[in-house]
């Protein structure tokens, strides 16, 4: 039998980047999950959840919308973007389904699942958590921040991450993490996309427990804001084994070598960049690096 069809693999993260790493995981249909983010409080998901409560829906609209395999009339209505005066302008239709059917079912799960059958779409996905939450950082100064973009807008280095309130991880992730053969982390925000997952503790202490699946890292193809950017790549791998107590990453896929770290750290380099957006990554290219290092 194939690789795709014996082998589970799981990524975590949120927004652009985890939605390209899942459509070049296509291939691995209902043996590929995707474990999103759900901490966004800014743009149509933060004026939806101000509004109406609940988990953020707009990483997990960005990976859907990645994941549509045919264009059709349900795809055009779940990518669609009101614009104008009024209180819908700015608001993406597929966040205000995603929201209807959250409050029409007993579970968020339940609502994306009918999302995924209605567009087509055979990879899972599922909410790094189902109760609503946002992120804290404590900055080096001392002062604490709430609010992804609030983070995104600090100048100065975080010592720590936190989610307030603290929150269960969803049931259906740490299944599919305690099975997984490989496991990546990123590429996307590293603080506000990558992050967050790993504060959950019984999602990180999976990973730490599966010391038989690969664990994947990939950088991003362009520099980040905020404080990420004053991070070094050394950092947001310690951050990331920190969080699932010192079980190593495995694997570090990027476009450029760093020998200074390669005495911890197995470090590939790989050309990732789409042809004609540099900062973004190609499906094919990002699939045949990931395949690599999965483990028969």
């Amino acid at each position: 039998m194939s690789l795709h069809n014996t082998h589970k693999v799981v990524a975590i993260g949120g927004g652009h980047g985890l939605g390209r790493v899942l459509a070049a995981l296509k291939d691995f249909g209902n043996h590929a999950t995707g474990i999103v983010t759900t901490t966004d409080n800014g743009g149509s998901t933060g004026r939806i959840r101000h509004c109406q409560g609940g988990i953020a829906w707009g990483d997990m609209r960005n990976c859907l919308n990645q994941l549509i395999t045919e264009p059709c009339i349900s795809s055009m209505m779940f990518e669609y973007r009101f614009k104008g005066a009024g209180e819908l302008n700015g608001h993406n239709l597929g966040n205000l389904i995603l929201t209807a059917l959250d409050n029409l079912s007993v579970r968020p799960l339940d609502a994306i699942n009918l999302i995924r059958n209605m567009l087509g779409v055979e990879v899972n996905l599922l909410p790094m958590a189902e109760h609503p939450s946002d992120l804290a950082g404590l900055s080096t100064t001392g002062k604490w921040v709430t609010g992804e973009t609030n983070i995104d807008d600090m100048q100065e280095p975080l010592l720590r991450l936190d989610l307030d309130p603290e929150v269960p991880a969803t049931r259906e992730a740490i299944h599919a993490i305690n099975h997984a053969n490989t496991i990546i982390l990123g590429p996307g925000s590293f603080l506000t996309s990558v992050m967050p997952p790993l504060l959950l503790p019984e999602l990180a202490n999976a990973i730490a427990a599966n010391t038989r699946a690969t664990v994947i890292f990939i950088e991003n193809l362009s520099p980040e804001f905020g404080p990420a950017k004053l991070m070094t790549l050394q950092q947001k791998l310690e951050w990331c084994e920190r969080s699932f107590h010192a079980r190593p990453i495995d694997v570090v896929i990027g476009e450029h070598a760093h020998p200074e770290l390669e005495d911890r750290w197995n470090c590939v380099t790989r050309d990732l960049a789409s042809l004609n957006r540099r900062w973004r990554h190609d499906r094919s290219k990002l699939q045949q690096a990931i395949e690599e290092h999965m483990q028969p």
